[in-house]
């Protein structure tokens, strides 16, 4: 199954989990529960099937190493132009090694992997990340992310335009034997750019003493930690300049915006009204977006019936499961609080579909070592190449806090 009939099928589950057990039919709920946690781990393996797969295809395996010309591992293959037999050596324990001495130590890497006829210095560009290394940088993104899981993944190739469509066509009721007038569809596209995203490590003295396994896992938290910040903070607000183009970033569809007055506070028909402004086509998929302080702002409030606003189930998934009327919240710390000091009109919450914003990302980083003269640490960075922007903002309906 895809990840859109995974989703709507839990939710489905869930919401009759929850209504059995708001019943007080326990056991059914129950039964129910389990039926959600089969369905996640059958999706999680057909996910991971999918991607062992994925990884296979036109990777084939060179056999008769004799035949070829230059040695890596002690063993001799193509002068690496076959690119295919890079996954191997950077999975070997010998180049893991060098890779973490040259990290560590500013060793160059040891010969035997180096391509003698490549254009580009290693110097240059820096050393390749060993696969094993890049691949649990990559699920460690997907683990932790609480935005970064929720958009659209792609590895288009920068510069390419993505075609998109602005207006759908109107049926019309004709009488026998008439005809319609025809109707243009209007198109634009999106480009996504290269934009660089750099991490900076610096590396102690005790990080010489450590073991191979451990140092992978240091440089891994590490970089990871880093990069998902930066990538969640440009996917909610990012200018678009020299990084990925947010969410915030783009001009609401008039008419979808609920002002909060500098001397008010929010209020039950503030989420009404945001609601409302919605569009039904758009409603399914649609989340809420806030800090976890102007959550805590509308969990106190209630409707006329004396109904709390903002709901936190537990136990159901074994984390707190935030909604305001019904529809999920995500918290993050990378927007601004109602409550917060404020200079301008700021968004402190709003309403989208996550799906609807595309990162397009290169993760084939590049790793290289210098000396801070300043500081005489050795300093570790590694590189990646990331866009992301807005492909329909119309599920977009946000919640401004107003100065004056």
């Amino acid at each position: 199954m895809n990840k859109q009939e995974y989703l709507d099928l839990r939710n489905g589950l869930y919401t009759e989990a929850e209504n059995l057990i708001n019943e007080g039919k326990l056991e059914e709920g129950q039964s129910k529960i389990q039926e959600i946690t089969n369905l996640d781990n059958k999706f999680e393996n057909e996910a991971k099937a999918l991607a062992n797969l994925n990884a296979l295809k036109d990777n084939s395996k060179v056999t008769n190493l004799e035949n070829l010309g230059v040695q890596v591992a002690g063993k001799v293959i193509d002068s690496i132009d076959n690119a295919n037999l890079a996954d191997d050596f950077t999975n070997s324990k010998e180049y893991r090694k060098s890779f973490m001495n040259y990290v560590i130590n500013g060793d160059p890497i040891n010969s035997q992997f180096k391509n003698a006829n490549a254009n580009t210095k290693t110097a240059d560009v820096g050393e390749m990340i060993p696969q094993t290394v890049l691949e649990k940088i990559i699920e460690k993104l997907e683990a932790t992310g609480m935005i970064y899981n929720l958009v659209t993944k792609t590895n288009y190739k920068g510069g390419v335009k993505i075609p998109t469509s602005s207006v759908k066509p109107t049926a019309l009721w004709v009488a026998e034997g008439s005809g319609s007038d025809k109707q243009k569809k209007t198109t634009g596209a999106i480009s996504f750019g290269y934009n660089k995203l750099r991490c900076a490590i610096s590396s102690s003295l005790e990080v010489d003493t450590m073991a191979l396994s451990v140092f992978e896992t240091t440089f891994i938290n590490n970089v990871t930690e880093a990069m998902i910040k930066a990538i969640e903070q440009a996917i909610i607000s990012g200018t678009g300049t020299l990084q990925p183009t947010g969410i915030l970033a783009e001009t609401v569809v008039k008419g979808q915006n609920v002002d909060v007055a500098k001397t008010a506070n929010v209020e039950y028909k503030t989420l009404t009204k945001a609601e409302g402004l919605l569009p039904l086509a758009y409603e399914s998929n649609a989340v809420w977006f806030m800090t976890k302080q102007t959550f805590m702002e509308f969990i106190g409030m209630t409707d006329q019936q004396g109904q709390p606003i903002a709901r936190v189930n537990y136990g159901i998934n074994g984390k707190p499961e935030r909604t305001l009327l019904g529809r999920t919240v995500i918290l993050n710390d990378y927007m601004t609080s109602i409550n917060a000091t404020l200079e301008a009109d700021t968004v402190v919450a709003f309403l989208f579909n996550p799906s609807d914003y595309v990162l397009n990302a290169n993760l084939n980083m590049t790793v290289k070592r210098y000396e801070d003269n300043d500081t005489d640490d050795m300093i570790t960075k590694a590189i990646m190449l990331v866009d992301g922007k807005v492909i329909d903002k119309n599920s977009l309906v946000t919640i401004t806090k107003k100065i004056a």
